[in-house]
């Protein structure tokens, strides 16, 4: 038998393109393989795709694509340069062939929520695709891109960041149309370099809204993304808040026990009952409508919308357990989000109540400020009882009575062998910190 050489020629994003319009699936996990699709192979600190790309062929994958030639095994694997550049032109690639709007949202706090409810309004008007789970990074912006079928008549792409030039190349690949940034808080502060980092970093969106004379949608409200707004130079802008000169504007009437807004834009207005908590959600819900009325959605469509819409993934969501209400909200933490949950638990008038809290992460320097800053408002807050979580928190456990776990496993045990009940209780922390754990304790 005569040995087989395959000739290591590098395949252009053009050719990877033609095969893509025959086998419209993408996958970089080579154990959820689909049948028919083209796997991408990507690296990482401790794997490397390559290694998985014969499994790929053998489980069903049409191609192969990989970046280093001992792996071109056979002719069904396509030989490049990096497989992360790759998925990212063929999703660049493909973005240059779509002809819908594609609306990007970014911020510290707020955007998954924002995401759903935008989704959730502008379905009632258009066959809509947002970006699904945390696909929000340098993989899932690309794949979510890449999802977008002939069918498809409007994209909502989230973009998350944790340092500066990343949105500026998210925008390089989606080449949004609009955008949206929810709000800038203090979060994931060790890349961005504080708080000014993670302003900067965030206005790459209203950059590149301004270079291309495309429209951002802002919250008039926030002092923050309207000085970013106009450092950008930023030309196209609905502003939605409480301001009656705004495109649209809105009234919070209520937020216990979950928010209900009146709202106006042009001649349209209406009158919704969430199933949000939290007075933060109410310029989530906000945009949503600005978003939903500047498209064309009809006002009861967007009331309806908003109405049905229920959080999950523990993102605000409200979950009754025996006795006890729980108001999770451990998807992840930072110190704008963690006052904003525990000031907003504070003012629900109910007599029992528990706070259970862990570690917020990637704060950098800033962190043991920015947790003691959280303990002092928890002292002002004065609840009943709580829980802390993580080693730092526990630097500053003794300055407050309170019980103290170093791990969600150890509160969890804690909790198991002490039950609560009759309580309501906010659950809330970093998603390092696996706060559910209690919750499925509880």
């Amino acid at each position: 038998m005569g040995l087989v050489i395959y000739i290591c020629s590098m395949v252009s994003t053009e050719e990877i393109y033609s095969l893509y319009l025959k086998h419209p699936q993408i996958c970089t996990d080579s154990r959820a393989i689909l049948p028919g699709s083209i796997f991408i192979a990507l690296k990482g600190p401790s794997f490397n795709g390559n290694t998985f790309a014969e499994k790929a062929l053998a489980t069903g994958a049409a191609y192969a694509v990989v970046d280093e030639p001992e792996y071109k095994t056979s002719d069904r694997c396509l030989l490049v340069e990096d497989g992360l550049q790759t998925l990212q032109s063929l999703a660049n690639h493909h973005r240059h062939q779509l002809t819908i709007p594609i609306l990007a949202i970014t911020g510290s706090n707020g955007k998954t929520t924002t995401k759903e409810l935008i989704l959730a309004v502008l379905s009632k008007q258009y066959t809509t695709l947002a970006t699904k789970g945390n696909l929000n990074n340098h993989i899932g912006v690309p794949l979510t891109l890449l999802s977008i079928t002939p069918d498809i008549e409007f994209a909502v792409i989230e973009m998350g960041a944790n340092h500066r030039k990343e949105i500026e190349l998210y925008c390089r690949i989606a080449e949004p149309h609009y955008g949206l940034i929810t709000n800038v808080g203090k979060a994931h502060l060790e890349g961005f370099g504080g708080f000014e980092g993670v302003k900067q970093g965030k206005a790459e969106l209203y950059n590149w809204l301004a270079n291309h004379s495309k429209t951002a949608f802002i919250n008039g409200n926030n002092s923050h993304l309207l000085e970013m707004a106009k450092e950008n130079k930023v030309q196209y802008v609905m502003l939605y808040g409480t301001d009656e000169e705004f495109d649209c504007f809105g009234e919070l009437i209520t937020d216990t026990p979950t928010l209900e807004v009146k709202w106006k834009h042009a001649d349209h207005s209406g009158h919704v009952q969430s199933q949000l908590i939290g007075a933060y959600n109410f310029e989530n819900i906000l945009s949503a409508v600005c978003v939903g009325n500047y498209f064309g959605v009809d006002a009861d469509a967007i009331n309806e919308a908003i109405a049905s819409y229920v959080p999950d993934n523990s993102r605000s969501q409200v979950i009754k357990k025996g006795s006890n209400t729980i108001i999770l909200d451990a998807y992840n933490a930072n110190p704008t989000s963690m006052e904003a949950a525990l000031k907003n638990f504070a003012a629900i008038p109910v007599s029992h109540k528990l706070v259970c809290i862990g570690d917020m992460a990637e704060l950098g320097e800033e962190s043991s400020v920015e947790h003691e800053r959280i303990m002092q408002l928890l002292k002002k807050i004065k609840p009943a009882k709580f829980i802390l979580v993580g080693k730092n928190f526990g630097a500053f456990k003794d300055q407050i009575e309170c019980l103290y776990f170093p791990t969600s496993d150890e509160a969890a045990s804690y909790v198991k062998k002490h039950p609560v009940r009759n309580s309501t209780i906010l659950v809330k922390g970093s998603r390092s910190t696996r706060m559910e754990k209690v919750v499925e304790a509880l």
